[in-house]
């Protein structure tokens, strides 16, 4: 329990701005970057697998609704090539319901160990079903009837509702193969932007950007931190 007094306004909040830190990281030079932003990403990403400690395949993804009210949750990147960044949802969830409406989002990797990010701005569009369902069986059997459970970003009176739900599925499917729900599935994100940002001393950050040209190439400048 919290010693503070929660009816006493002036208690409230706190002043983190000592929290800092001086980011050390490499230097970064266009002559370091490759051509191909998906190349440079997989190098980043081969070198986050390496230093952080848990979930480099983690990143935000920002919506906007039907309001213009901007969202933003973590997913996990499940993989990416030359076409984009693949993550899954449930098609019903409030993201998928944003992205349907308006396929504009943008992603964030932050791989604080190694002061970099990772920012991406492109188009969601939804994989096939056959990609999907290659994915699908390649889960853990807890994970496959959890896709089925979970009406996502639904209320729901409690978690035990879930558990039964979930216990109720598992005797459903204890003895065949788990099928692929019809509103579960995958997201490729199609870059449009892809920024890389190198943490450095006194705040002077290297950051270069890559912007996708019509015709397929990539220009790439360096932004002010």
């Amino acid at each position: 329990m919290s010693s503070r007094d929660n009816n006493d306004p002036e208690q409230l909040g706190m002043n983190v701005s000592g929290l800092r830190r001086s980011a050390t990281g490499f230097a970064l030079d266009r002559e370091d970057l490759s051509d191909n932003p998906i190349v440079q990403f997989e190098d980043w990403f081969r070198y986050a697998c390496e230093t952080v400690p848990m979930d480099p395949n983690a990143l935000s993804i920002a919506t906007v609704d039907d309001q213009n009210r901007p969202s933003s949750r973590t997913v996990l990147l499940k993989y990416f090539d030359d076409r984009g960044f693949v993550f899954f949802t449930n098609y019903e969830s409030d993201k998928a319901v944003h992205i349907d409406a308006n396929p504009n989002v943008a992603l964030l990797f932050f791989w604080s160990d190694a002061a970099r990010q990772v920012k991406i701005r492109g188009r969601a569009e939804r994989i096939s079903a056959k990609e999907t369902l290659k994915y699908f069986m390649s889960r853990p059997r807890g994970s496959q009837i959890g896709a089925w459970v979970s009406a996502q970003s639904s209320v729901i009176s409690s978690r035990s509702l879930l558990e039964i739900k979930f216990q109720e599925m598992k005797q459903k499917f204890s003895k065949k193969e788990i099928p692929l729900p019809s509103f579960w599935g995958g997201y490729r994100v199609v870059p449009e932007e892809i920024e890389f940002w190198q943490g450095r001393r006194n705040r002077l950050h290297d950051r270069f950007q890559y912007t996708k040209q019509d015709d397929g190439s990539w220009a790439i400048a360096r932004l002010a931190p």
